[in-house]
């Protein structure tokens, strides 16, 4: 072979006869090499688990898909690093109306726990969504499958006959019980429980992250001098029977009520516009009174004819503002405020939905945040 024709064999890396008869790697020729080489592997993996034993001996962590964004910042603070949580929705788009995308069953299709919100509103795309990830472990009726509503307090469940000319009515009741802090807790309570029940090595794990949240929520909702003068559960259930006020003027008065209750408080019984029928929970846990909804029925567009009215409403009785989530057009809402002077409050009401709500803490700061700046309140959510 020429010289020429064997540096342009050498420049391509290509071999020539003689040097294909060699193996390309030195592989061992006789036991001791081969005792050798399983010595520095056995010494190698050695100093991992010296160096690293939690990751060498670490169980594989639960795969969790949940449909909203609001239940996986809750299965984020119940699982921590036991967990890996994936969320259908964005925050960013309506809930009722999540497509059944071929990338959701794929998520699915390895999860060890699926989770909804329940109460069917998720009626028109989980069953979908489960059949074309055939998954057996997260079938309705397995334990890797949860419905986070069990528990909850319901609002608004329908005591007669049903149909769709009635709108967006849901059998169950109103589905959007999230945005009603006590039901968070409940939740939180619910993630636990399964969680331990599908990892039951790691039970006392998630107590100790289920308690630390809810004393996060109960402090976030009654603010910290509250939360000095009795325990997260004492004051949820003063709050229920209506004994809180009179606790509040034991331990320092107004000054004392904190959080988002104690923001709000001083708008108790103001009259409200609320786009949809989404912010019921909000509005009793906090006590606004929601005079009426833009549209005429739950889900339906708003309808001129029912504009009319809701002008009507709103000079004759004094409501203060509108709540609607981004994903809703303004127009309706900007055309009341024209005829009206009714102060607009679009804000979102799933973690994710706008900038700054990242969990559901920071979620509902920015939710009573929102209404205290445009009822002219001087009260601030406090920390």
């Amino acid at each position: 072979m020429d010289r020429s024709r064997t540096c342009r064999r050498a420049r391509f890396g290509l071999r020539d006869a003689e040097s294909l008869k060699e193996p390309f790697f030195n592989l061992p020729r006789s036991a001791s090499d081969f005792l050798s080489l399983l010595w520095i592997f056995l010494v190698t993996a050695l100093a991992i688990v010296l160096v690293h034993p939690a990751a060498a001996f670490a169980a594989p962590k639960l795969k969790v898909v949940t449909t909203t964004t609001d239940l996986k910042s809750i299965f984020e603070a119940g699982g921590g690093d036991k967990v890996e949580v994936a969320s259908l929705g964005s925050g960013r788009e309506d809930p009722h109306f999540i497509d059944a995308k071929p990338s959701y069953m794929v998520l699915a299709k390895d999860a060890d726990l699926w989770v909804r919100i329940g109460m069917e509103l998720e009626i028109g795309y989980e069953g979908l969504v489960l059949d074309g990830a055939r998954n057996p472990k997260i079938r309705i009726g397995t334990p890797g499958h949860l419905d986070a509503s069990e528990g909850v307090i319901r609002l608004e469940v329908p005591t007669g006959k049903v149909d769709r000319s009635m709108g967006d009515i849901h059998p169950l009741g109103n589905p959007h019980y999230w945005l009603d802090p006590l039901n968070v807790r409940i939740v939180a309570k619910n993630v636990a429980a399964r969680l331990s029940q599908l990892d039951s090595a790691d039970a006392e794990y998630f107590k100790v992250r289920l308690e630390a949240y809810q004393k996060k929520l109960d402090a976030a909702m009654f603010g910290p001098r509250l939360m000095s003068a009795a325990d997260g559960a004492k004051l949820w259930a003063m709050l229920l029977k209506g004994q809180l006020d009179d606790f509040v003027k034991q331990h320092g008065g107004d000054e004392a009520a904190g959080g988002w209750w104690g923001a709000l408080r001083p708008l108790a019984g103001t009259k409200i516009v609320t786009y949809h029928r989404s912010w019921t929970y909000f509005a009793n846990r906090f006590n606004l009174n929601v005079i009426d909804e833009l549209e005429p029925k739950p889900g339906i567009p708003p309808s001129p004819a029912h504009l009319a009215d809701v002008v009507e409403k709103v000079q004759r009785e004094g409501a203060k503002f509108l709540l609607m989530e981004p994903f809703y057009s303004r127009e309706a809402p900007d055309w009341l405020a024209s005829k009206t002077g009714i102060k607009v409050v679009e804000v979102a009401n799933s973690v994710g939905g706008q900038s700054g709500a990242t969990d559901y803490i920071s979620l509902m700061d920015l939710i009573v945040k929102r209404c205290v700046e445009v009822a002219g309140s001087p009260t601030a959510v406090q920390p």
